[in-house]
């Protein structure tokens, strides 16, 4: 397939493109769901194509098509050279990222697609049974789900890419009811792992363990409301780094000017101990990616360094616009949908506190334990999350279990209150789409982080 690239590449040139990539992808997506102990569902979808894209000045043409057949490609490559050159924007030239021929296998232990069927579904089976702890338990739920994606790229710049990835997920919902009153629970392990994330794990006591803690779901009392000290817990720090930081942090709406970060380069956005990062090199995180679907090789992006904002995440045509370096975060849900600006795994620093020393310090506030939702909002700078439950700290000790709650208030006074960080990272997988599409495999995440935050309690 890799000739077929290049002589699209070559047709595209020959047509008058500037700029121009072929990229052919297949990608196939497995996935079991149980429910209360029955097989719900064992699917498989798979898409596969190729994308010929070209620019000339400011003017981007794109083809797709789904027969990969040489002359079929090089008439779609046509196709898409004509294109481009029948638009009149103005626009930088794509600078040249330089030639590379690079061939690259997933690095799993288990690949998922050596791995039998009735072992995949035996497993989840048993950790959806293992959630019936109690009568009180009234429905389970559980997943496995795998995303396996065949990438090669041809750009005009001498780039030859073949990858790979390979992303598994496992997770467990168990729903409790007692007098009326319905709580459920959940946990979630995976990333860019092969079947290993199934091997590694205790499915009886994953699955056990989610359930026992659905039915203390059922003394949960009702959270505080106001301006309160909080520490969020990593799912929720995440959801203010990805959903308000991280959009707002994509150079597309900057250059549109639809962020509220425009002009914030070098300026103070946070509280000195406050670093947010966007790495795509994380080993085995959801997000990560060798290169992005442009070929750029990712990188760890600095977006706010001890409180200062640093800059933003690039694709090769908003880095041209800008005069700066491609950042790797040119990405595209599939080989038929555009190229947007999107990040991989997107996450404060670590600090240098342990959790317990900030409890301690909290005469009265709340501790966060998993989010449910976020609103991203990279226009105002407006935070909202929900958190399935939390814990309420009294005289540095934490003295009552919450159930869910929500937060809100502006990102940039919430940041700007942070005084304390924690000195472990961790990132929670999931996929996040531009507006409600195009969605990507992504990562967020961060520390326990101190700030100042308005909770309402549901």
């Amino acid at each position: 397939m890799m000739d077929e690239l290049q002589l699209a590449v070559e047709r595209m040139r020959a047509e008058g493109a500037d700029f121009c990539d072929a990229r052919y992808q297949t990608i196939t997506t497995n996935g079991i769901a149980v429910v209360d102990a029955a097989v719900r569902r064992i699917s498989e979808d798979r898409i596969r194509g190729v994308c010929l894209r070209a620019k000339k000045k400011g003017s981007w043409g794109y083809a797709t098509t789904v027969d990969s057949s040489k002359d079929v490609v090089l008439e779609a490559a046509v196709m898409a050279a004509r294109n481009a050159l029948a638009g009149n924007a103005i626009g930088k030239i794509i600078p040249d990222t330089g030639d590379l021929k690079v061939e690259l296998k997933a690095n799993v232990k288990f690949h998922p697609s050596q791995v039998p069927m009735e072992e995949k579904v035996q497993a989840v089976l048993d950790m959806d049974r293992a959630q019936k702890v109690d009568p009180r338990i009234v429905n389970t739920n559980s997943i496995l789900r795998e995303e396996l994606r065949q990438n090669m790229l041809v750009n005009s710049h001498g780039r030859q890419l073949s990858w790979e990835e390979v992303r598994t997920t496992i997770m467990v919902q168990a729903v409790a009811s007692e007098a009326g009153r319905t709580e459920f629970f959940y946990d979630i392990r995976g990333g860019g792992l092969g079947y290993e994330v199934v091997k590694d794990t205790d499915l009886e006591s994953f699955g056990r363990e989610v359930g026992k803690e659905s039915l203390k779901m059922l003394t949960a009392e009702k959270a505080p409301s106001g301006l309160l000290t909080c520490i969020t817990d990593p799912s929720i720090s995440g959801l203010l780094a990805h959903e308000v930081m991280g959009h707002a942090s994509e150079a597309d709406e900057i250059v549109k000017r639809r962020s509220f970060l425009t002009d914030k380069v070098g300026k103070r956005v946070a509280s000195p101990l406050i670093t947010m990062v966007d790495d795509g090199t994380v080993p085995e995180a959801r997000g990560s990616i060798p290169f992005d679907d442009e070929g750029t090789p990712s990188s760890r992006t600095m977006i706010i360094k001890d409180g200062v904002y640093q800059g933003y995440m690039q694709s090769l045509e908003t880095a041209a616009e800008m005069g700066v370096r491609p950042t790797g975060n040119g990405r595209a849900q599939s080989y038929d949908r555009r190229v947007w600006v999107r990040m991989t795994n997107t996450f404060f620093d670590k600090g240098d506190q342990n959790l317990d020393e900030m409890i301690a310090d909290v005469k009265y506030g709340v501790l966060t334990d998993r989010m449910i939702s976020g609103m991203e909002d990279p226009v105002g700078g407006g935070f909202e999350a929900k958190a399935l439950r939390g814990f309420l700290i009294e005289n540095g000790r934490i003295t009552k279990l919450l159930r869910s709650f929500t937060l809100t208030g502006n990102a940039l006074e919430i940041l700007g209150t942070g005084d304390a960080v924690g000195n472990k990272v961790e990132l929670d997988g999931g996929s996040c789409g531009k507006g409600i599409e195009d969605w990507v495999p992504v990562s967020s995440g961060g520390p326990h982080c101190r700030f100042k935050i308005v909770l309402g309690g549901d």
